[in-house]
């Protein structure tokens, strides 16, 4: 693990992000009492890290020479109503 590059929140403050300077971004739910959380395991230095502004996607920045790019991370919703079989 390395320190931390940058954390951002989401503009409804119910995720927040956090950045190492490689390969890592941690998405923390600011909700459960920062008790739940997903680790992005990525390849490369991350170059920054930023939320859409409606919360949605997530960002982030890869800075390598042969592979460099910006990621984009949707999030998931469950909607109950598209499981019912008639």
């Amino acid at each position: 693990m390395g320190a931390i590059r940058a954390i951002k929140f989401t503009s409804d403050a119910c995720f927040m992000a956090m950045a190492e300077p490689a390969d890592f971004v941690h998405n923390i739910d600011t909700q459960s009492g920062y008790a739940k959380g997903q680790e992005i395991d990525l390849s490369g230095e991350i170059a920054g890290i930023s939320f859409s502004p409606d919360s949605e996607a997530l960002f982030v920045g890869v800075a390598d020479r042969t592979y460099g790019s910006v990621l984009e991370f949707n999030k998931r919703h469950y909607n109950p109503y598209q499981d019912i079989v008639f």
